[in-house]
C-alpha cells in the first residue's frame, strides 16, 4: 500500500471506507493484468496448489469458480476431480453460502452476481471437525496482507461461512495474483484470515 494509503488511515478512516478505497485500487489493476499476465499466474497457482502437502493430504476440496477478473482455478477444480477428491463449490442462499458437491464444472450455472455455482441439488457439505484435516478450503478475495489479512468484495460470505467453524480455518489457503497483496488490509473483528496467503505472478505497486 503506498505513502497516499498510509496517510488515509493514520487519519482514522472509517474501516469500511478504507475497506472500499483499497477494493477499488486493487480490482483496477487486477482488471488491468494482460491475459498472459493470467495465463502464467494460473500456471503457477495450479503448480502451488496441486503440489501443496495439505492438498495431497486432501480427500476433500472446498474450491471455487474463478469469476470476472479473478485468478483461473478451473485447472485445479478439474484435477481436483480426476483424482477422485470430493470437489465442492459455494451457491449463495440468501444471507449465507453453503457448499455442494460438484463432479463436473459443466454442472455450473450462472448464479449469485453472474458467478459459476452448483445448482444446489446434490450433497451439501458437512462440517466435520473431526475430519478436518483430510480438507482443503481455497478462498477467493481482493486483497490480502503479510499478516493473511484478507478483504473480500463486501458481502462477508465467507466470514460468516466459517465463524463457527474453527478447525476449518485452519485448513484455508486464500489464493490470487502478486498484485492483490497489500501492506496493510484494514479488517474488522468479524474479518476471518485464512491461514496461509498463496498470490503469485509479477507485483504492481498499488
Amino acid at each position: 500500500m503506498g505513502e497516499s494509503m498510509r496517510e488515509e488511515r493514520n487519519e482514522e478512516m472509517p474501516l469500511s471506507a478504507a475497506k472500499k478505497e483499497l477494493r477499488r485500487r486493487i480490482l483496477k489493476l487486477r482488471e488491468g493484468l494482460s491475459e498472459s499476465e493470467r495465463r502464467s499466474a494460473a500456471i503457477l497457482l495450479s503448480e502451488r496448489i496441486l503440489g501443496h502437502q495439505w492438498y495431497y493430504l486432501s480427500d476433500t476440496v472446498l474450491g471455487f469458480a474463478s469469476y470476472g477478473s479473478e485468478i483461473d482455478t478451473d485447472e485445479i477444480l478439474e484435477e481436483t476431480l480426476r483424482q477422485g477428491k470430493a470437489l465442492y463449490l459455494p451457491k449463495v442462499e440468501g444471507d449465507a453460502m453453503q457448499f455442494y458437491r460438484v463432479r463436473s464444472l459443466s454442472e455450473l450455472q450462472s448464479g449469485y452476481k453472474g458467478i459459476r455455482e452448483p445448482v444446489g441439488d446434490t450433497e451439501g457439505y458437512v462440517y466435520d471437525a473431526g475430519n478436518v484435516s483430510a480438507t482443503l478450503m481455497l478462498m477467493p478475495g481482493v486483497a490480502f496482507d503479510p499478516m493473511r489479512n484478507r478483504m473480500g468484495y463486501g458481502g462477508g460470505f465467507y466470514d460468516r461461512f466459517l465463524s463457527d467453524k474453527p478447525e476449518l480455518q485452519l485448513r484455508t489457503i486464500g489464493v490470487g495474483y502478486a498484485c492483490q497483496m497489500a501492506e496493510e488490509v484494514p479488517c474488522g473483528e468479524e474479518d476471518i484470515r485464512p491461514y496461509q496467503v498463496i498470490c503469485v505472478g509479477e507485483r504492481r505497486k498499488i
